[in-house]
């Protein structure tokens, strides 16, 4: 994934009018554009292809499944223009190797722990070894969150150079700064962002903050 402003949009958005919009007015200010569940399956997967035509799409669909499934379903966003897919690696090896394989050029991306309380309850436990395992299986790099920095400097020292992306920024109480400071590579903000009666005010806000520290 480029990196320029360090700045992903979660685009959470239902309405395909809307999020088209919110897309074009903030596209200068961001790297990439993340979408969803909620959007696809409100407005089609033809959304993919659509908001790939304004800026770099990851689909964030946290794969988790057999190997098989994971194919069929990179592949399907990949073929519509997706430049990433962000998969779950809890599912194991032979999972996560298939989502590398079947992503072709696109990247595949590892969560290893969730932003959200839950996250700390189970797969923080198992993170370190998430990461050690998506290295060898050939992954982009990594989903770490921003709303516990601390974890982004312990899977930083293991995941070397790969990248590190880091949602709950904003809403859920992450900062852009901290983040950055701890070793992550983007940081990905939602609602902040789309929910704004100006979005790219808010995208510029953020990516200045991001600036300030490099």
């Amino acid at each position: 994934m480029k990196r320029e402003t360090g700045l992903i949009l979660a685009l959470d958005e239902t309405d395909a009018a809307k999020a088209l919009r919110i897309a074009d007015s903030a596209s200068a200010y961001v790297d990439a554009i993340k979408i969803n569940w909620p959007l696809v399956l409100s407005a089609g997967p033809e959304m993919i292809t659509r908001l790939a035509e304004i800026s770099d799409v990851i689909c964030d669909f946290k794969v988790a499944d057999i190997p098989n499934t994971v194919r069929l379903i990179v592949e399907g966003a990949a073929a519509r223009g997706a430049s990433a897919v962000i998969v779950h690696a809890f599912t194991g090896e032979d999972s996560l190797t298939e989502a590398v394989r079947a992503a072709g050029k696109a990247d595949i991306y590892a969560v290893t722990e969730m932003s959200h309380p839950g996250g700390a309850a189970f797969t923080a436990l198992h993170a370190e070894e998430m990461v050690r395992m998506g290295k060898r299986c050939g992954v982009s790099g990594f989903v770490a969150p921003a709303t516990r920095p601390g974890r982004i400097a312990e899977i930083r020292k293991i995941a070397g150079d790969l990248e590190i992306m880091s949602p709950g920024v904003g809403a859920q109480g992450g900062s852009a700064g901290a983040a950055i400071s701890a070793g992550a590579d983007h940081v990905i903000v939602g609602r902040s962002i789309y929910g704004s009666e100006d979005p790219a005010a808010a995208a510029k806000a953020v990516c200045d903050e991001i600036k300030s520290l490099l």
